[in-house]
């Protein structure tokens, strides 16, 4: 079965993999080593500073000083975390054997295997999209799954284009099962496949094998290859699976020219094994929002808990006033059934999953030890090959992240990222909470009180004894957003919802002091909830206020080399360049009034203490236009750094001036070459208009007049 444990650029050198690995071990350490030590003179440095101010009484003075020291100890604290983190997932990809195919396989044999149940939310997504995450679902090597598509769409929706593509969206599950049904009868009628049949002979299941091989080149050549995401979708699962059951079939024709009756007698049972679950899985959907008596928050989560709380029963459709309800009834007069699921995998719309992501995960949960695992997942990656600068940009941030993610599994200290998981339904029964909504009662297993649910449920899971796993192998991959407009949606939703979070982790960690492991703990996920706000907002600080005083020492840009050295590392090992690094500062600077919207947006809902609109990140065809407020605010911190510089030059103070050029040629490279200039006047004049013209009617402009599909209101019935 394909994996990417490594990256393809060190997969492809020769040597010890191991020894790489170890490679990257010193290079982190060595990094902390030398961060560390520069911290210290760093810290002298400043020490002496504030006692000279403190002995001369120069309070002004002091109150800034303090400020700069706790802005410079929070970035080195960050750089910490990452070379921290780096240093422990090459030592748990160093330690990581992959599990034996035969291993794997024993699960493929067993009748009464845990039942697994994908999740797929779905909300205004285009259907060719949909299309590939449900067969990445159900192309899954694991025997027993039921698939769910769960369409969050306004179940009416007035105008015609959204009706249509609604109707193409109902209509996936079908054709994705309609499109299995011819391999899956080609299996059926072979001879000795089935259960408790007498065995096939080798030709049989050699040329079943290949004709399912052919088969899925057929289906492969039907995707767009010049696409980037269509490409790795046909090469890392429909070709896998080609190539998976050519393999088979020569290992078969060598083990007959052989002559070895106990191998081939071992490979034709796993053959007959794969084939006759290969193309099972039972695909459906599920509209929430077409009952009257299910939640109609709009926000994943909720879309989520309100299947998962109808697993397990079974209902009839009651129809009252016009509206419908489902109401709890005995299977035989049931109208809907949802069986009992030991496991639950939820995938986002947008995400696709290698063939062997099931097997390996719930192989990982079986295992001896792992009982009270709650979550295991493998943190996802962008889809390689992007075909412009921000997506490619945007997509190496994710994938540093993936090797972050790996290392807070060694701290203890691992987040549920929500784009693909493996959940234990039992772990979710133990977090449930049951509230009321619009007067009907609803089970929420995944909190939705921020729009990170996910990372606020990883909390619940470990306060009440769950752990959380990455699994270290890169089996998932998920869209990045194409454009600033959508990075925009997605990067504020992120930034959004840690501080509301944090005093549910202090509370936590004060609970568990006493372990030393909580510590470790605490130190990756509180930095992980509080470093958008930190960062950025120290950022911004720096550049406006001219620290001169403060700033003697050449040790506190040594601080910061060994973070950006080992980052354009990683960048060059999962195969980008090094000089990217400069790419990502750049759009890091871009995203400084996002990320800060959604802090502000954390504070608003502390202080009002009502729930921020879930924003979903628009997957459509097109540009998605950015909001005017944040593409002006891009271009009035460009045009006060480059104030802020000249003022520095004209005082003398060459260094915070040149600080200021430097970030401001860094944020007008990526206001132009990541967005670009054109595309920023039009979300202006765009946003504008209507303020403009305001007295002419909304008819005249069919912009205007279409629904956002991230403001629906909620309605009943």
């Amino acid at each position: 079965m394909p994996a990417m444990t490594w990256p393809a650029s060190v997969r492809r050198r020769p040597g010890n993999r191991r020894l790489r690995g170890r490679l990257e071990v010193a290079l982190s350490c060595l990094g902390i080593v030398v961060t560390a030590f520069a911290a210290v003179q760093v810290g002298r440095e400043l020490a002496a500073i504030l006692d000279q101010q403190i002995s001369t009484q120069r309070w002004g003075a002091v109150a800034l000083h303090v400020l700069f020291c706790t802005i410079v100890a929070w970035l080195i604290y960050g750089g910490l975390v990452y070379l921290l983190t780096r240093a422990l997932c090459y030592v748990r990809k160093c330690r990581h054997v992959r599990e034996r195919s035969e291993e794997l396989e024993e699960i493929l044999g067993q009748p009464d295997a845990p039942l697994l149940t994908i999740l797929v939310p779905s909300y205004k997504e285009e259907p060719q999209v949909v299309l590939r995450t449900l067969l990445s679902a159900a192309l899954q090597t694991y025997p027993r799954r039921r698939i769910a598509l769960l369409i969050d769409d306004p179940p009416f929706p007035d105008n015609p284009a959204d009706r249509a593509a609604l109707d193409a969206t109902r209509t996936l599950p079908e054709s994705v099962a309609t499109l299995l049904r011819e391999p899956h009868s080609w299996i059926e009628a072979c001879t000795g496949i089935q259960a408790n049949e007498p065995a096939p002979s080798a030709d049989q299941v050699t040329e079943l094998l290949e004709r399912v091989s052919r088969w899925f080149e057929s289906l492969a050549g039907r995707f767009d290859h010049t696409q980037h995401e269509e490409k790795l979708f046909a090469e890392r699962i429909l070709l896998a699976h080609a190539e998976d059951c050519r393999n088979r079939a020569l290992q078969i024709e060598a083990a007959c020219r052989r002559g070895e009756e106990s191998a081939l007698c071992a490979l034709l049972q796993s053959s007959c094994l794969f084939l006759r679950g290969l193309f099972v899985a039972e695909l459906h959907s599920f509209e929430r929002k077409q009952f009257e008596n299910l939640s109609h928050e709009i926000n994943k989560a909720m879309n989520l808990n309100s299947y998962i709380g109808l697993i397990g029963k079974s209902f009839a459709i009651e129809h009252r006033g016009g509206k419908r309800f489902l109401v709890p009834a005995p299977a035989q007069a049931a109208d809907l059934q949802f069986p009992d699921s030991d496991y639950i995998i939820t995938l986002d719309a947008d995400s696709v999953i290698l063939p062997d992501y099931a097997l390996r995960l719930i192989h990982f949960l079986q295992r001896p030890g792992n009982e009270r695992v709650a979550v295991v997942q493998t943190p996802y990656s962008a889809f390689p090959g992007a075909p412009n600068r921000l997506q490619r940009l945007a997509g190496a941030t994710t994938d540093v992240q993936y090797i972050i993610h790996q290392g807070f599994t060694a701290c203890s200290g691992t987040y549920w990222v929500g784009a693909n998981a493996l959940l234990r339904k039992r772990a979710l029964d133990d977090i449930a909470e049951r509230e009321t909504e619009w007067g009907y009662p609803i089970t929420r297993y995944i909190q939705d009180r921020t729009v990170i649910e996910d990372t606020e449920s990883s909390i619940d899971l470990v306060a009440r004894g769950w752990s959380l796993h990455n699994y270290p192998e890169r089996l998932a991959f998920s869209s990045t957003p194409p454009d600033f407009g959508s990075l925009l949606i997605q990067r504020r939703r992120w930034a959004n919802g840690g501080l509301i979070i944090l005093p549910k982790l202090l509370k936590y960690l004060a609970g568990n002091a006493l372990r030393f492991t909580a510590w470790l703990e605490g130190f990756v996920r509180v930095h992980y909830l509080v470093s958008v706000s930190a960062v950025n907002l120290g950022l911004l600080i720096v550049l406006a206020i001219p620290f001169t005083e403060n700033i003697r020492s050449w040790w506190l840009p040594v601080t910061a080399v060994p973070y950006f050295s080992l980052y354009a590392r990683d960048l060059k090992l999962w195969g980008y360049r090094y000089r990217d690094v400069l790419g990502v500062y750049a759009l890091n600077l871009l995203l400084i009034p996002v990320n800060l919207g959604g802090v502000l947006k954390s504070i608003q809902q502390m202080w009002t203490r009502t729930k921020i609109p879930f924003g979903r990140t628009p997957k459509v065809r097109g540009r998605t236009a950015a909001g005017a407020l944040y593409v002006a605010a891009v271009y009035v911190l460009l045009l006060q750094w480059l104030i802020a510089a000249g003022l520095d030059f004209y005082h003398g103070r060459i260094f915070h001036g040149s600080f200021a050029v430097v970030n401001a040629g860094f944020l007008a490279y990526a206001a132009v070459y990541l967005v670009g200039i054109s595309e920023c006047w039009e979300d202006i004049k765009t946003a504008c208009a209507p303020k403009i013209w305001g007295l002419v009617p909304h008819a005249f402009d069919p912009v205007l007049d279409a629904p956002s599909p991230l403001a629906e209101a909620p309605t009943r019935g």
